[in-house]
């Protein structure tokens, strides 16, 4: 797998992964919507810890350097 995610894309996913969770666990989210955050919030820290989003290759963006 070729990294197709730069730094600052990898920070901003990182940020919005930990606030869906934090979310999840503390503001009281119940059901659905605290499975759907929590799942979001781990996918998006997972596809920032190993620089690749399987969505960009299947829509042919790449947000880091060549």
């Amino acid at each position: 797998m070729q990294p197709n995610i730069g730094s600052t894309d990898r920070a901003l996913r990182l940020a919005l992964g930990a606030i869906l969770i934090a979310l999840a666990l503390l503001a009281g989210l119940e059901g659905g919507l605290r499975i759907a955050a929590l799942i979001a919030g781990a996918v998006m820290i997972l596809t920032a810890g190993i620089r690749f989003c399987p969505l960009y290759t299947l829509f042919g963006l790449r947000t880091c350097r060549r």
